[in-house]
């Protein structure tokens, strides 16, 4: 009668494994469903960077690729390293100058390109810009005083075409 007893309790710890491990699974397969969901965001080819762009690390050229594409993002999205003593106004302009020639700042400074890169981040996961824009004036305004970048646009789109 024990070893009955005994056997029914293996099985059914085995069934409680078995089903534990199935919901696991699922659950693993719900988040690939999510990742699948990301938006696709939209880069410049790397072919248009300039050399500088070329030399710097990964993150950094995607973060220049992006502001080549997205310059109507990144203008609403303030800088908070100091770059408002250069007189830049936005994120983009870390990038890109107002006349369209690359700016090399962004190659070397850890905030323009983290802040590009959070934006970048919340884009591809389908958050509107003034969303984006709360969280990096939140999370960067203790870094330094931010770009006189104007208010978010109602009517800005996520991505360019």
């Amino acid at each position: 009668m024990i070893k009955q007893i005994q056997h029914f309790q293996m099985r059914y710890l085995i069934i409680l494994l078995f089903l534990g491990g199935s919901l696991i699974l699922a659950g693993c397969a719900n988040n690939q469903g999510k990742a699948q969901r990301l938006v696709q965001l939209n880069l410049a080819p790397a072919s248009d960077m300039p050399k500088f762009v070329h030399q710097a690390l990964p993150e950094v050229q995607e973060a220049y690729r992006f502001a080549k594409a997205n310059p109507e993002i990144l203008a609403q999205i303030p800088c908070y390293c100091g770059c408002n003593a250069l007189g830049h106004l936005n994120n983009l302009e870390c990038y890109v100058q107002p006349a369209g020639e690359f700016d090399n700042h962004a190659a070397f400074c850890g905030v323009c390109v983290d802040i590009t890169r959070d934006t970048m981040e919340m884009l591809k996961r389908g958050k509107a810009l003034p969303e984006i824009r709360d969280y990096i004036d939140s999370t960067y305004s203790q870094y330094g005083p931010p770009t006189a970048t104007g208010p978010v646009r109602t009517n800005s789109t996520n991505q360019s075409n």
